[in-house]
């Protein structure tokens, strides 16, 4: 059995070996890590790439940007416009298939002077029990996963993250946008901007880990059931910014925020 510091050498190693590598970076836990990981292995050779997309919350896009300048990481930003696919924004259960495959592809071009260059995600070892249609993608486009190689988990690279004083070492769980719309609902920008709407309202609001499911008129939100008390505190001033938004019904969700929903 390895330690996470033990993990780590052996990522820093694999690294190397790619000699120059793309890293998918999202501003999350893990592809914060890797991109980390691979500007130490790697130097000028490590490109992190960030997709500016409109299932990104603008506010995460600029988090993610402001830590990559801090931390001297050779990074550029890059449109995949997945939501120019009708495949995408039908959302029929393979949406994120779509959306990886879209990112990929965006990066083998902007990548296409430099050949030799490998494609690099942040799939770690909790994820293979999970179902993930865009690890698909990531095979298809032959991108690797070293976190998953060298067999890291969340809470080790949450330790990890902490002991290199990343901001994301604590940092909530994320998914796209995309996510909050039930499999079948198609999906519109005017829709991912209004959910990004309510969404920053509960981040303004101190909340920590939250999601604003979409349905139509109603918005349903989860959160930890230890914030539940919170809301309540703050009902109206929710109800009247978050119906501000367009939503007319806004409801909580008591079963609490829960992970790899489909809403």
């Amino acid at each position: 059995m390895h330690t996470p510091n033990e993990k780590e050498q052996a990522l820093l190693r694999l690294l190397k070996e790619y000699g120059a590598l793309a890293v998918a970076y999202s501003g999350g836990v893990d592809s914060t890590y890797l991109a980390d990981c691979a500007k130490e292995a790697l130097g000028e050779h490590a490109i992190v790439l960030i997709a500016d997309s409109p299932s990104l919350p603008r506010s995460e896009l600029k988090e993610a940007i402001a830590l990559a300048q801090n931390r001297g990481w050779n990074l550029e930003i890059i449109h995949p416009n997945e939501h120019e696919n009708p495949a995408y924004l039908a959302n029929q259960g393979d949406r994120c298939f779509h959306c990886k495959d879209a990112l990929f592809n965006h990066m083998k071009h902007f990548l296409e002077a430099h050949p030799t260059t490998r494609l690099a995600y942040g799939a770690i070892e909790d994820d293979r029990t999970d179902h993930r249609p865009g690890t698909q993608a990531a095979n298809n486009h032959h991108a690797v996963a070293p976190l998953q190689e060298v067999k890291l988990y969340k809470s080790e690279i949450r330790q990890l993250s902490l002991e290199r004083g990343l901001p994301t070492a604590e940092k909530a769980s994320f998914a796209c946008l995309g996510s909050r719309f039930p499999t079948g609902t198609p999906i519109d920008l005017q829709k991912l901007s209004q959910v990004e709407a309510a969404e920053e309202i509960l981040r303004q609001q101190g909340y920590h880990q939250y999601r604003v499911r979409h349905h139509d008129e109603l918005c349903r939100i989860e959160i930890n059931p230890s914030d539940f008390e919170k809301l309540l505190n703050e009902r109206d001033l929710l109800l009247n910014k978050i119906k501000a938004t367009g939503y007319r019904y806004i409801t909580l969700d008591i079963s609490g925020y829960t992970t790899g929903s489909t809403a």
